[in-house]
């Protein structure tokens, strides 16, 4: 049976007249890799066989960094024959308790899948023997849930917005408008800053909609218009009088509407969790599921595909039996 450094050498030495393995069968040609080649020459020949594959360019990326990480902690000198088993699984508590930087259940999911992908290659053009990725149990890398208001929680965020609102001092109708919008409608805060004045649809006080727009045709489908509760319309025009905004609704940048929230939420004396729009855009979502909403409906109503639903779905499920 031919070697690995076999197979090397008449891929390097074709004869005179001879088909080579390139014109034979370009996919099983074997880097110049042995047994005995050091870590970083394999990290080398892998990176070279990712790019010729057509691997992501994201994907790529999260590859070459976490080998990079391998071989800071193997050292790249390290010949292949060497790497077992529990050479990698030393090297992924390290990851997990000795590096000194925390590692997401995400992160090393992804990580380990790297280990696979790279030793499994390495084995499947028979530069070594065993595959020592194989045994390494593969983690699951469940998202963490987000974190939502409660009930009572809401209903003090929204007075303190008020507060804002009928201040004698200095009334300001922007955090209630900004609070009210993302409570009723679950919106990203990108959307949010890019909402034209004339998104927002009074026509019918008793019936106000809010249009969200993208330009691109690939978001096509986060297109949508959603409805607002009839108290809006007195705070929205507040808001107008006093900011006077010419194209934009919210002419700031987006830190500042950060800013805006968070300020509320302290004023709100809501001190476990930091009030933004990630925190009113999930908590948005689970009341809209607890009231009833269909599914579709609510999937359309955050802007999701069908695919991205899948993850957000299981989140408002266990998110909802957790309340």
């Amino acid at each position: 049976m031919a070697t690995a450094s076999d197979r090397v050498q008449s891929a390097r030495t074709p004869q005179p007249g001879e088909t080579t393995a390139t014109e034979q069968a370009p996919e099983s040609l074997a880097p110049p890799l042995r047994a005995d080649s050091t870590l970083g020459a394999a990290i080398a020949a892998f990176d070279e066989y990712m790019v010729r594959k057509g691997f992501s360019i994201n994907t790529i990326k999260a590859f070459r960094n976490d080998l990079k990480i391998l071989a800071s902690f193997l050292d790249p000198s390290t010949l292949l024959h060497q790497i077992k088993t529990e050479h990698l699984e030393d090297f992924l508590e390290w990851l997990q308790h000795g590096r000194g930087k925390p590692c997401s259940a995400k992160t090393l999911a992804r990580r380990i899948t790297t280990l696979k992908v790279f030793f499994g290659w390495i084995h499947g053009i028979g530069v070594i023997g065993t595959d020592p990725a194989a045994p390494v149990v593969q983690q699951s890398a469940r998202p963490p849930l987000p974190t939502i208001l409660r009930d009572d929680e809401v209903n003090r965020l929204l007075r303190a917005a008020q507060d804002f609102l009928w201040d004698r001092r200095k009334p300001d109708a922007r955090p209630y408008l900004l609070v009210s919008l993302l409570l009723q409608t679950g919106m990203k805060k990108a959307e949010c800053a890019n909402l034209l004045i004339s998104d927002i649809d009074v026509s019918r006080p008793q019936a106000p909609e809010v249009a969200i727009r993208y330009s691109e045709e690939r978001h096509a489908h986060k297109n949508r218009r959603l409805a607002l509760h009839p108290n809006i319309v007195p705070a929205l025009q507040q808001y107008l009088d006093q900011y006077k905004p010419e194209h934009y609704l919210f002419e700031c940048t987006p830190r500042n509407l950060e800013y805006v929230l968070d300020e509320v939420g302290k004023r709100a004396g809501i001190k476990r969790i930091q009030v933004g729009f990630e925190t009113l855009r999930w908590t948005c979502a689970v009341r809209d599921f607890r009231t009833g909403m269909p599914e579709d409906r609510l999937r359309e109503k955050m802007g999701l595909s069908k695919i991205s639903w899948r993850e957000t779905r299981e989140k408002i499920f266990r998110l909802t039996n957790r309340q």
